[in-house]
């Protein structure tokens, strides 16, 4: 087997990314069972966390780019939410076929039941962490998530 060319940061880096591999597919496991009973997957839970976020009613592109998602799979999402009625479609003045995803009352309040279902288990999963610590990883993170975003890291050194 060749040994390996990474740097020393870059083996710790490897580590980081292949546990956050599993936090990931863990946390979508936990969030699934959390709103289950809502009628709600971790991947629905997150496009009306989006559409709940974003100022402004945007098209399924918009949203999928602000989750660093696939737009086919948002799209898709979408549609089961709209034909849910927790979302509408509504006309898009700066784009005929781009329509914009608006959340009805019934998303909001299906949002709303998850977000207090969330609260407790996420202050449960917290309980011992250090505060400066979580800090400290979501800066590293969103410092990594950003040099990935700014520029197409694999293909430059590729």
């Amino acid at each position: 087997m060749p040994k390996s060319l990474r740097t020393p940061p870059g083996d710790a880096l490897t580590n980081l990314m292949l546990d956050l591999f599993r936090l990931n597919s863990l946390l979508l496991t936990a969030g699934d069972r959390l709103v289950t009973r809502l009628g709600l997957t971790s991947a629905r839970w997150q496009i009306l966390g989006a559409i709940v976020n974003a100022e402004r009613p945007q098209p399924v592109a918009w949203l999928a780019r602000d989750l660093g998602a696939n737009r086919q799979n948002v799209q898709r999402i979408v549609n089961d939410l709209h034909s849910e009625g927790l979302v509408t479609l509504a006309v898009n003045p700066h784009h005929r076929r781009a329509q914009l995803v608006v959340l009805t009352d019934k998303g909001r309040r299906a949002f709303d039941a998850a977000m207090a279902l969330q609260a407790p288990w996420v202050n449960g999963l917290a309980e011992g962490l250090p505060v400066k610590d979580l800090q400290t990883v979501h800066r590293v993170v969103t410092a990594l998530r950003k040099k990935l975003e700014s520029s197409d890291e694999i293909e430059d050194r590729a």
